[in-house]
């Protein structure tokens, strides 16, 4: 199915898109490198705790575990989105196995 199509038959609600939670939110995690982000992230949090600012360190440590699994839960939807959006992100996903399609 091009995306053209999927885009005519997803507005008249002709098919049903299943995107599988698992694989989306590894998908997005994979593309946003987010355990590269949260190491450092959960480092200057140690740092700040280290140095005197206690609080404000446990507040950037719980950034830095809460966000990435946020950004996760929420992979699903963004990934829809997107691909109604992106022809390009609409092959990779149906390519991955995320975005599965039927009539």
């Amino acid at each position: 199915m091009t995306h053209a199509e999927f885009l005519s038959a997803r507005r008249n609600g002709a098919l049903h898109v299943r995107i599988d939670p698992q694989q989306a939110s590894r998908y997005v995690s994979a593309r946003l490198m987010l355990p590269f982000v949260m190491l450092p992230v959960l480092g200057g949090g140690v740092a700040l705790a280290l140095i005197g600012w206690v609080w404000t360190g446990l507040a950037v440590i719980a950034l830095g575990i809460v966000l990435p699994r946020l950004i996760k839960r929420s992979a699903p939807h963004f990934l829809l989105t997107q691909a109604l959006q992106d022809e390009n992100l609409y092959r990779e996903l149906i390519a991955a196995g995320v975005l599965d399609i039927s009539v």
